[in-house]
């Protein structure tokens, strides 16, 4: 595959990501980024970010983590951020994306008694990793997100947003993010958005990824899907349900994974008000101090 990589000078002043950039190879000739806080023999606590985002989106959850003694790794997905973006849409899958983010966190960086963390495609990805890897996990989060088998309709919003990126002469990638916000984001952050994407050439990850949600029964991601959730329903780790108040895409989830996951059982799951999808950037700080309170509690 032909593999695109952002200029660092891209990435320059960034506004409240001090973090330094680490990489890893993940196979198929990709290196993928990541930036983390806190102790580094502190309990791991992975951030998964989702479309089209990247780990610039967890800048105010690290802090609180970091705060609390563990420690946090956010990676960029292959196609996002500062990790390598193959040129191409048909390079991307589900199951690709699923290996990659494997080989980042499990062979390069050798993580145990991880604490899973997966918003919007970062849930799908995460989720998939705690059922099929389950004796790397120690706790798993859920905030916005889900694991479609394409058994179920997907929301009409999901579709209108599937069709507009599909659609787009010019995918403008900070709009997307700032509608998925209940708060205004400031020009500099809206630029730190669209860094990782200098013109369209580099844009085939937030291009292919809404299309490869299953939302058909026979979507071949679905027996996967249907596998890890029957996993994950009898998976006896603790599971925290963190969901915003304002999410339209994947609000219908949270009850669904509360009422379904046993490790849910008797935890007290926070609803964050007053956010949209995007609810890192809303409440970010809120949501870390939850993470931290369910890692340290249990």
């Amino acid at each position: 595959m032909r593999i695109l990589r952002t200029p660092d000078d891209r990435f320059a002043d960034l506004p409240n990501f001090p973090y330094e950039p680490r990489y890893a190879e993940v196979g198929d000739g990709l290196r993928m980024a990541y930036v983390e806080t806190g102790p580094p023999d502190g309990e791991p606590v992975v951030l998964l970010h989702g479309e089209p985002s990247w780990s610039f989106l967890y800048r105010h959850v690290m802090p609180e983590l970091g705060a609390a003694g563990l420690r946090a790794v956010a990676p960029d997905l292959v196609g996002f951020g500062r990790s390598d973006k193959p040129a191409e849409p048909g390079d991307h899958t589900y199951a690709r994306h699923v290996e990659w983010t494997r080989a980042l966190l499990y062979d390069a960086l050798g993580l145990t008694g991880v604490t899973l963390v997966g918003q919007d495609w970062g849930g799908l990805i995460g989720l998939r990793l705690a059922a099929e890897h389950p004796e790397r996990v120690a706790r798993i989060v859920a905030a916005n997100t889900g694991l479609p088998t394409g058994d179920i309709p997907m929301p009409e919003v999901w579709h209108r947003f599937k069709d507009a990126v599909a659609t787009a002469p010019t995918l403008d990638v900070a709009r997307f993010v700032q509608s998925g916000c209940a708060t205004r984001l400031a020009p500099e952050v809206r630029a730190a958005y669209d860094a990782p994407f200098p013109d369209e050439s580099y844009k085939a990850g937030p291009r292919a990824l809404p299309g490869l949600v299953p939302h058909t029964p026979g979507d071949p991601a679905g027996p996967a899907n249907r596998a890890a959730w029957q996993a994950l329903t009898t998976l006896d780790r603790p599971f925290l349900v963190a969901f915003s108040d304002g999410d339209p895409i994947t609000g219908g989830m949270a009850p669904i994974l509360r009422s379904s996951m046993v490790g849910a059982a008797g935890l007290d799951h926070p609803v964050v008000k007053g956010a949209g999808h995007f609810l890192q950037e809303d409440a970010g700080a809120e949501l870390g101090r939850h993470i931290a309170a369910f890692v340290t509690s249990t």
